[in-house]
Order: structure tokens, then sequence, then C-alpha cells
């Protein structure tokens, strides 16, 4: 199994760390030629607009879309659940269209607003300390995605629809190495 971390900007560091602590091979993701390699693709948090415009000239836009419509298992944090969306209440960038939800972005407000909340994962009796950091919120869920953690006021926080998954905080921030095992899971049961 090898595991890609979109590696244009962002955070894509971490979570390479973290899937290193798990002993999972990990690649970093910068190129068409580098998505044919891997088993399973993590887009980061960072800068979505970003991200976006990166993504298109380089275009691993098409080619991320069309892995995930052959099952490959995609994972997007923060500004990757942005991009992995179907909708955005803002409308620019244009999302990948891989999850059935609305996001809105920054919607838990600016840098200085950051913060961290407990939150029960997948239903674990441990909680999860979830890192939202400029974060955006899932506003509308599609009929097919499940919601698997939910904020303090219900707003879901991590969701899933079938080989995709989307979490609007940064698990990678944490030394909680639970949702990458999680994908990890994800990636080995499609794969």
């Amino acid at each position: 199994m090898k595991i890609g971390v979109l590696a244009l900007q962002g955070d894509f560091y971490e979570h390479l760390s973290c899937f290193k602590k798990l002993n999972v091979d990990t690649f970093e993701v910068r190129s068409k030629s580098d998505i044919e390699s891997i088993n399973g693709l993590v887009i980061p948090g960072g800068e979505s607009t970003t991200i976006s415009k990166l993504l298109k000239s380089t275009k691993l836009d098409a080619l991320i879309t069309d892995k995930s419509s052959k099952g490959m298992p995609i994972w997007g944090t923060c500004a990757g659940l942005i991009m992995i969306s179907k909708n955005i209440t803002e409308g620019d960038p244009k999302p990948l269209g891989l999850l059935d939800i609305t996001t809105s972005r920054n919607y838990y407000g600016r840098q200085i607003d950051s913060f961290i909340e407990n939150i029960q994962f997948n239903s674990d009796e441990k909680f999860f300390e979830a890192v939202f950091i400029r974060a955006p919120a899932i506003i509308k869920l599609g009929r097919n995605v499940k919601t698997i953690a939910r904020s303090s006021d219900n707003t879901p926080v991590a969701v899933r629809q079938n080989n995709i998954l989307g979490t609007s905080f940064h698990p990678e921030l944490t030394s909680d190495l639970r949702i990458h095992k999680y994908f990890i899971e994800m990636v080995d049961i499609i794969n």
C-alpha cells in the first residue's frame, strides 16, 4: 500500500509524518505521474484558492476526479475538504465535486478564531482533539453521505461517502493517529 499526499501547498508534511509513524509507505504527489503509483490520496489543509489554481495548472484536477470515480480513496482535510466538495457557498474556487456536500469556507472565522474541540469520531468512546484553523463547515449533506463526527453545535465535521473522506479540521496536527488509521483501513479495504 502506498498513500500519496498532495504536496503542492499546505500542511502535507504533517500528514506524511503521521503515516510514517504508522509505518505506511507515503509519497509526495506533485505531478500526474506521481498519482499512478498510489492507492489513496490525501488533499491537505492550506489555502483552497491556491490549491485550486495549482491543481488546474498541473492538470491534477481532472486526474484526481478520474481516479476518484474509479474508486481510489481520497481524504480532504480543511481546505482539502473544500476542494473535494460538490458545492461551496462562495462559488469560488471551483471544487472537484467528489463528495456530495456543500461547504462554507472559513465558516468558523479567521486565523485568530482558531480553536480546539473534543469530538467523538466514528462512535469511539475516547474523544478526538480536533484542531479547527480557518475551518470550513459542512452545511448540507447529500443522501448517501454518512456523518462520522459532529461538533458541539451538531454540525458535521467528518463525513464519508463510499471512497471519499472529508474532515473540517486538522487531524495531522495532533498526536492522535486514529483518523489516519481509519483512512488506511479505507485504502486497504478498497484495494
